[in-house]
């Protein structure tokens, strides 16, 4: 029985719109092509905040929070950046809620010694306007600056080793952190790689212990990362957060939320085209127009125009593995829809935003990560594109870059990636210079820009990719430079890429069409496999 998120298109079937980058496309596929939607957005729960008192009251794996509260004791509450969930949630942001019945339960039981880490590891700091939209005014004017703010790990004096894993590896995290009764860790769990040991052990971590698992060997071993079961990643992970556990008291709370991405006056993007009605025909066509007129600012502005209306759709607490799992399984249940086989061509729009550009132009080194990194490791099973196959994406690959943000990403771009494209003598070469950078160091320390090594952290994300996928071509792109500049070929619409990708083949190509956003996970099972 075929899926209701699968589409074969007929001879007559209506183009599909993609997104390229703040643009959208309308492109013309083979009849054939096999099209992947999103399911629809799960129920969300009924009564958010009854849901969270429920589950830090009856916890997995662990006695309930107010048992672990006592008068005088030191407790920290790291929560998630703004990295996720992408675009950022229509306030009350669920972090908010959960941290109000938190603190409320604090205050109960006499804890006043109570500090909140935003978990940003590497990443760049958030803002204050940021800051007090993902926990709401209340708590940012009572708590910030002094006791909610940014992880630094640059602070030499602030972080501390802990131990090392069974191979040697460091674990090193926010001396606050380490040095509390209780550690309270407030996630949201938006995609299957995030959560479980990564909350504490890379969120709070510093250099030393992220560059055990940040590395393309690691990588390259991940049979999809955003499958936990066979990812490389999370078992690093996972070997460094036991040794994080063993030593500290973490309490962790999970949530997830359901795919509804877009507000009702774009929720029209979500659907299969040929389900439109009339009304959402005319203002999809509407759209692609406006944005294919419009200066590069103002389509960006209408799709920043309104917060995304997640709703919360699972709340688990206690036991880090056991809460995970419970986490996991909500977000299979979301994103996964079932695919047999594996196709020669993968198509995919690459959309405007990413973990890396909240409030930032989606820059070209970012398109990679969306590429060959998370588009293609949205998989359980096997890849959607069989290995030596062809990816294609539509996006304009402009050499463009936000100068607060993603300073040390252009000289990533323009000095090093000219010298080499191959992520280990990229490892080896010129990692460990930017690490050292000092002036990098400080905009990451004291402005908004992401820590220096994480350009390189960003190439690696797209390696298992990178070796499996024979060739990636883009549609649309204003320049044939950087395309080329990353190993890509460019072609001037879908007719050219798709005669492109058929070359020597004697068979008609097998097409898919990963159409996101909102995000979609292929279960891919392999004719003849058990």
């Amino acid at each position: 029985m075929t899926h209701p998120c699968l589409v074969t298109l007929e001879r007559d079937s209506a183009p599909r719109v993609l997104f390229a980058g703040d643009r959208l496309v309308e492109v013309d596929l083979p009849a054939g092509t096999r099209c992947i939607y999103p399911k629809p957005p799960l129920a969300p729960l009924r009564d958010v905040d009854a849901a969270i008192r429920y589950a830090i009251n009856h916890p997995l794996g662990t006695d309930p929070l107010y048992a672990k509260l006592r008068p005088g004791m030191k407790v920290t509450i790291a929560i998630d950046d703004l990295s996720m969930p992408l675009p950022p949630m229509r306030r009350p942001d669920v972090r908010e809620r959960v941290l109000r019945i938190v603190l409320a339960m604090l205050a109960e039981h006499g804890v006043d010694d109570i500090e909140m880490i935003i978990a940003t590891s590497l990443h760049r700091r958030m803002k204050p306007a940021e800051i007090r939209w993902m926990v709401g005014d209340e708590i940012y004017e009572r708590y910030a600056p002094d006791r909610l703010y940014n992880h630094d790990a640059e602070d030499v004096d602030n972080m501390v080793l802990i131990g090392e894993t069974e191979l040697g590896e460091p674990v090193e995290l926010n001396r606050r952190a380490v040095e509390s009764d209780l550690i309270i860790y407030v996630n949201l769990n938006f995609v299957p790689m995030n959560g479980g040991y990564k909350s504490v052990a890379v969120g709070l971590c510093g250099y030393k212990s992220l560059k055990a698992h940040h590395n393309p060997w690691t990588i390259r071993k991940s049979d999809s990362y955003m499958d936990p079961a066979k990812s490389e990643l999370a078992t690093v992970i996972a070997r460094i957060g036991k040794v994080a556990h063993r030593e500290l008291n973490i309490f962790n709370i999970e949530t997830t939320v359901n795919n509804r991405m877009f507000d009702r006056s774009l929720d029209f993007l979500a659907k299969n085209e040929d389900d439109l009605t009339p009304k959402e025909r005319l203002l999809l066509k509407g759209l692609v127009a406006t944005t294919a007129r419009l200066p590069q600012a103002a389509r960006q502005a209408i799709f920043n125009k309104f917060p995304a209306p997640y709703e919360v759709t699972g709340v688990f607490a206690g036991e880090t593995t056991a809460v995970h799992e419970k986490a996991i399984a909500k977000g299979f249940e979301q994103y996964l829809v079932p695919i047999e086989g594996q196709a020669d061509v993968l198509v995919t729009g690459i959309p405007y935003i990413s973990p890396y550009n909240v409030h930032a132009y989606l820059n070209p080194l970012l398109v990679t990560v969306m590429a060959q990194g998370y588009l293609f490791n949205m998989y359980r099973g096997a890849p959607l594109v069989k290995k030596g196959g062809t990816l294609i994406i539509t996006h304009p690959c402009s050499d463009k870059f936000d100068h607060e943000q993603h300073a040390p990403y252009i000289e990533f771009v323009h000095r090093i990636l000219p010298e080499t494209r191959d992520a280990m003598e990229l490892h080896k070469r010129f990692e460990a210079e930017f690490a050292r950078h000092p002036s990098y160091l400080q905009m990451y320390r004291t402005g908004h820009a992401y820590h220096p090594v994480h350009p390189f952290f960003m190439w690696y994300w797209g390696e298992n990719g990178r070796q499996h996928l024979g060739r990636v071509i883009v549609v649309g792109a204003d320049n044939e430079a950087i395309p080329k500049l990353f190993g890509w070929e460019t072609a001037p619409n879908m007719d050219e890429a798709l005669y492109r990708a058929k070359g020597e083949h004697s068979h008609s190509l097998d097409i898919t069409l990963l159409h996101v956003p909102p995000i979609v996970m292929g279960d891919v099972s392999l004719p003849g496999a058990r």
